[in-house]
Formats: structure tokens, sequence, C-alpha cells
């Protein structure tokens, strides 16, 4: 069983006992029976972090006291993207209000907002010297708003810290939070990004506490609030999709005027998780993406270890260009 340290008020807290002191990071997924696991194929395989780069970004992270995604996902880009020092920051703390059946991060009832935190990421993207950074965060529905305040926080602290770094969030759905994405719209970040996931068929046992068209309407209402604001989104392939159910999402997407589409491989994190059903073939990712930019998109990343944040920086300066050059045909 996968375990993490519970957090929760540790500091005033009595001594745990032994068997008290980790709690099951899946509780919801505990009784599930394991699932196949199968071999990953060659071009699939990532080496183990040992980079004096990558210790160098786990311990800057450390002494902010900062979550990352990149580690409680488990990316498997890790050890590239932190040698490099970008790291993709996960804010309101590291368990979330969901239990998708594809995600790592822990499920449970959330601690309290930490109110350094918006100080604490500033800090940190500031001596990193980062020119783009990545916000994203886990899903926060026990909050009136979603945690789009938070949001608005984190992203008016880098401004002030750090006036040069362009600023890309992966938000939540926001799911019955009226008014919360027009909050964080209004925070003006310079991409807004929130994934899809996966294709509609699947949400009820991929990402049931979601809801499909919520997600397409969402984006579609970044672009009305603001038409100048890149918006993104990303789906995995390799849990029992249809090619046609990934053209259609492509669809759905363009129809929203997303800008900037990502493919990558669902990876099972355990064996309570939901199965891989296939590996996508290197060639497949590829015919995803040249389908993509016939469709309109400006940017496409599409390979079996794309994920949202991977190479976000070098992205958002191809997204830029791309708009620019389009924009000098009409």
């Amino acid at each position: 069983m996968v375990t993490i340290l519970d957090r929760t008020n540790l500091s005033n807290a009595a001594p745990l006992a032994p068997a008290d002191e980790k709690r099951v990071r899946h509780p919801e997924k505990a009784h599930k029976p394991d699932t196949e696991v199968l071999r990953k194929p060659e071009w699939i395989r990532v080496k183990a972090p040992t980079s004096k780069g990558y210790h160098e970004t786990r311990e800057l992270v450390r002494s902010h006291k900062l979550v990352t995604v990149c580690e409680e996902a488990g990316c498997p880009n890790i050890g590239e993207c932190w040698d490099k020092k970008h790291a993709t920051f996960m804010i309101m703390g590291e368990i979330c209000t969901r239990a998708c059946a594809f995600c790592n991060v822990a499920t449970g009832k959330p601690n309290a907002l930490d109110l350094d935190e918006p100080e604490n990421v500033a800090k940190a993207v500031r001596q990193m010297g980062l020119q783009h950074v990545v916000i994203t965060s886990v899903d926060r529905d026990d909050l009136a708003d979603g945690g789009a305040e938070h949001f608005e926080k984190v992203i008016w602290a880098i401004r002030a810290a750090s006036p040069q770094t362009t600023i890309e969030i992966l938000t939540p759905d926001f799911l019955k939070k009226p008014g919360a994405l027009e909050r964080v719209v209004a925070a003006k970040p310079d991409v807004f990004n929130h994934n899809m996931e996966t294709v509609p068929g699947n949400y009820l046992t991929v990402r049931p506490g979601a809801r499909y068209f919520h997600s397409v309407r969402l984006l579609q209402r970044v672009k009305e609030l603001d038409p100048t604001m890149f918006t993104k989104s990303g789906i995995m392939v390799g849990l029992g999709e249809e090619r046609n159910e990934v053209l259609q999402l492509m669809d759905d997407l363009r129809t929203a005027d997303v800008d900037f589409l990502t493919i990558g491989q669902y990876l099972q994190p355990t064996r309570k998780h939901h199965k891989v059903e296939r590996f996508v073939t290197p060639e497949e990712f590829k015919s995803y993406e040249d389908i993509a930019y016939t469709k309109g998109f400006l940017m496409v990343s599409s390979s079996p270890l794309t994920r949202s944040s991977h190479h976000a920086g070098d992205d958002f300066a191809r997204l830029k260009a791309a708009r620019e050059k389009l924009v000098a045909k009409v």
C-alpha cells in the first residue's frame, strides 16, 4: 500500500503511535482489486533522477515548504525538468477532494490554506530565476470559491516579486463555484490551462467528480472574458478511448477556441488505479499532432511522455510566435 505522511496540525498534535503515523494515500481505492500492470515499452522508460540540478531544485522546494505536482503526481519527467530548475508548484496543499481513477495525488480532507504560500511561491520563483512558471492545485471543493482567491494571491505575489516571469496556471474545474473562474481570469495569468484528461465516454470511470461539457464551457468562458489570454488543455491516451473520440474532443476544444493541446500516455500509478489499456505508439502520437494542427490549434505537443507542464516555458514562446504569425497573415 502506498502511503504518505499526514501533516495535519503535526506541530500541535500529541505524539502519534507508530501505527497511526501514516495515512493511506488513496483510501477510496483500498477496497478495489489489483489491476493488471502492462510492461512498459522502450519508448516510455526514463532514468531515475540523480543530477546535481535535480537535488538543488528539490532542496529549494523543501526549504520553502512547497508542494510540486512533479512529485505528488509521480511525473516521469521530474529528473529532466528539475535538472533545468523547472518545477510546477501545486498550491493549496497536497490533499485533493476528488478521487479520480488516474491520479496519484492523495485524496481526503484537506488542511487549511497556508496564508504564507503565495509569498513562499513567489520567493522560490525569484530565487530560481524562472522566466516562466506553472502553478496548479488540488481540487478544493471544500472551499466556497474552489480556491480562486488563493490563485489570485499567488499570481499577484509572483508579479510583485518577479515582474518579468510569465505565469501559466493549471486550474480545477471550479464546478458549482459561481464567480470563481471570473476572479482567476481577472488576475491576468498569461496562460489558462484546464485539462480535459480524457474523452467524454470515460468520465464516469476515470474522472467521476467532473463533467465533460462543463470543462469545455470553462475554457470557452475564459476566451469570452479575455480573448487575448492563451488557453490550453490536455488529455491522456491509453485509457480505452477510441481514435474517433479523440478527434471529436479536438473539435470540441476548437469550438471553445482553445489554443494549445497536449496529448500524453497515461501511466498507471498503482495497481489500485485505472489500468493502462494499451501503450499508444509514437507514430500514433505524431498522427494526432498532425490532425490537431489541421483543426486549427496554434500549438500541439503529442508524445508518450508529454505532460501539461513539460517544456512549458519553451512552448509558451512558440505559442506566442504562432499567434503573431497568424495575426500577420490576417
